[in-house]
């Protein structure tokens, strides 16, 4: 037992190193945009999906959007200008997107969680008073946070549980571990085994990245292995991971689900920008080569919901080059990649 504490705690030591500045040998990554010219997005033939805050008939308010890799062809997914739809996350398949709504005001505001097919039709209530949704590896499910309080709140920290809801049956099971809270930014693992989420001062925690599992009540802190930061995600073969680290560098890193206890190797920063802007939100792209995220002013709120004038959505292929895809500025966060390649390109 010495001896595997011993091994874990020195490949942790290893990570945090890796973690600093780019080891010999790797490009350095860029702390502003590259030229559009150097990404060649026309040929990646995936879309990505994003909430957007622009005028829909003549009314303010929060919109997914469906655009090309390279930022053409945007085409608005939900066109209804008295609610506010955010947070969007396509399933595996490709063909649903589950995501959150904003609907009321005042005292009566609710958040609830809904899904739709990819071109917008046939939306579905899943759960009132939810959020932070994402779907199971078969597309049959949607697991959602319950929020903390009956009073509306963009904390995306207020969450009390977790839940999972049967598209066919419409039926809501809790998940094992009834004492998961205030965690966010969930993401089930392609094997079905996993859950990673961030925490923010619950469950005996402050601010870490955790992976538990989606089918009893083990829970790991992946800071022994260097990973600090928020908002993981996994690659669709679940041999990698995504995150932010801070509010101005994004790493990935190789990750593994097979063994008891989940360990990472390899992070790297990929994505770094300057001290007066932001990073985050960063998703995987469904070939594992390119990772999409928001970028915008430091004053923005990063939040779902939050307001966040001047951010738009980049892409990166991981070798420090990223590239801005939207430059409207109209508040643009949260993509999320549709892992199909048969939609029109």
């Amino acid at each position: 037992m010495e001896i595997f504490l011993f091994l874990v705690l020195s490949l942790a030591a290893a990570n945090i190193a890796v973690c600093g500045p780019p080891a010999q040998g790797r490009p350095r990554p860029r702390k502003v945009p590259s030229p559009s010219t150097e990404l060649n997005l026309k040929e990646i033939p995936f879309k990505i999906v994003y909430e957007t805050y622009r005028q829909t008939d003549g009314k303010e308010n929060r919109e997914l959007y469906l655009m090309n890799a390279d930022g053409s062809n945007p085409v608005n997914l939900t066109n209804t200008p008295d609610v506010d739809e955010m947070y969007p996350h396509v399933s595996g398949d490709g063909t649903k997107v589950c995501f959150v709504v904003d609907e009321e005001t005042g005292e009566t505001k609710v958040r609830n969680v809904y899904y739709m097919n990819i071109d917008g039709t046939t939306r579905v209530k899943v759960a009132e008073n939810a959020r932070e949704p994402c779907w199971s590896p078969d597309g049959k499910s949607i697991a959602y946070l319950k929020g903390e309080f009956e009073r509306y709140s963009t904390r995306e920290y207020a969450t009390s549980e977790l839940l999972i809801y049967d598209l066919k049956t419409r039926q809501h099971r809790q998940h094992p571990n009834s004492t998961l809270h205030h965690i966010y930014a969930i993401c089930w693992s392609p094997d079905g085994n996993w859950f990673t989420a961030a925490v923010h001062g619950g469950m005996g925690y402050s601010d870490t990245i955790l992976a538990f599992e989606a089918n009893g009540t083990k829970v790991f802190d992946l800071e022994q292995w260097g990973v600090r930061g928020c908002r993981p995600d996994l690659s669709l073969d679940g041999k990698r991971m995504t995150w932010g680290a801070t509010d101005w560098d994004l790493c990935v890193a190789n990750i593994d689900l097979t063994a008891p206890m989940p360990m990472v190797t390899n992070i790297r920063k990929v994505v770094t920008c300057m001290r007066k802007f932001k990073v985050y939100h960063v998703d995987f792209s469904p070939d594992g080569k390119y990772i999409a995220f928001s970028y915008g002013p430091v004053d923005g709120d990063q939040q779902v919901g939050g307001k966040a004038p001047g951010w738009n959505i980049c892409v990166s292929d991981l070798t420090g080059k990223w590239v801005q895809i939207t430059t409207d500025g109209n508040h643009n966060k949260e993509p999320d990649w549709v892992p199909i390649r048969t939609l029109n390109h």
